[in-house]
């Protein structure tokens, strides 16, 4: 058995006991029940995902992956290729958007190259690169079956690297010029809408560009023909290797009870690969922020998921899911420190 279908295999719901205990501790706390909205509902949720009311999420990262596309080719992305290589190793040194909004919540930030289209070590990154960039997914496959599921265990195995030194909560991110197209492409095969409904800007296209791109999307799939309930099947074919690594990462985080916090639209597309392998992912997630890209919606809703922020976010990088780990740090301060009715002597 491989890393993937054991890991799979491995995934369980939260643990409702855990979860009734974390309602009723907030329920004791001196406020109208409910009143705290999605802060309580964050508690009770890692309640479930850590098997007890009692939690702590002190040590967190940002995994991030970058990898190029063949599809860049097509004249889907207004920017040079080359931007992947060259913006990647500012995730770790803390000079890009991640980097320092990582830095601000305490959250280390690991950058991994499974793809990038260059021959050079890039400083600070780490190097699992599986080929400089997917194929062309317009002529055919983005890759080989087999590269798809190198590109999920990867994800699992640095996953596991920061599960065994204690990492409580994991956040995604990304970087690869051209990859909304191939996540465009994944949320529509798997959710059913089109292109032309789906596509959006991305990193900055024109109305004219926008619908070039919904063309060549809706071409790929018709060329590749991906069976949407098979995960695998439609990375292997309109996917990207850093889209892989993070479906790796939510799946490995949930076989280990780690909350894992997605950040946009790429980290959507990633998790709807996962979702089709082991449904019992979602309960694992954590949504930051909602995308600007007009194919968030119909990915959100197939997952289940509201995200907390509404913030015209759409940088990708990971930012959101940075950003959205002060929130998390804020509801679990609020749940260990506020007072209960009967330490103040209020009964009602």
């Amino acid at each position: 058995m491989n890393l993937l279908s054991s890991i799979s295999r491995n995934i369980y719901p939260l643990n409702q006991k855990s979860m009734d205990a974390a309602q009723k501790k907030w329920d004791s706390l001196i406020h109208p029940k409910g009143s705290l909205g999605r802060l309580e509902e964050i508690c009770i949720q890692l309640a479930g995902v850590y098997e007890t009311e009692k939690f702590d999420i002190s040590k967190k990262a940002i995994i991030a992956f970058a990898a190029d596309h063949g599809v860049y080719d097509e004249g889907v992305a207004p920017n040079p290729q080359e931007i992947t290589k060259l913006q990647f190793p500012n995730f770790v040194n803390g000079k890009c958007g991640v980097g320092v909004l990582s830095r601000f919540a305490g959250a280390s930030v690991v950058a991994v190259d499974v793809g990038i289209n260059c021959d050079e070590k890039l400083e600070g990154v780490i190097d699992r690169k599986i080929r400089k960039g997917t194929s062309n997914m317009l002529k055919g496959p983005a890759m080989t079956r087999e590269e798809a599921v190198k590109s999920i265990e990867i994800g699992i195995e640095v996953a596991e690297e920061f599960i065994v030194n204690d990492y409580g909560i994991i956040g995604i991110g990304e970087m690869g010029i051209s990859n909304t197209t191939a996540s465009t492409a994944i949320i529509s095969v798997i959710t059913g809408q089109t292109p032309e409904e789906i596509t959006g800007a991305g990193a900055g296209l024109s109305e004219k560009k926008i619908s070039h791109k919904a063309r060549v999307i809706g071409k790929a799939i018709e060329i590749n023909d991906p069976n949407p309930t098979d995960g695998i099947e439609v990375l292997e074919k309109v996917g990207g290797f850093e889209i892989g690594a993070m479906s790796g990462v939510i799946l490995g985080c949930a076989a280990n009870r780690i909350p894992v916090v997605i950040d946009g639209f790429i980290s959507y597309a990633a998790a709807l690969i996962a979702y089709k392998i082991n449904p019992g992912i979602k309960d694992y997630l954590i949504p930051s922020h909602n995308s600007a890209e007009p194919g968030s919606q119909v990915a959100l809703e197939m997952l289940g998921l509201r995200p907390m922020l509404e913030m015209d976010m759409r940088l990708g990088e990971g930012s959101g899911a940075a950003l959205a780990f002060n929130i998390i740090d804020a509801a679990i301060y609020a749940y260990n420190n506020m007072a209960t009715f009967d330490e103040v002597g209020m009964h009602i």
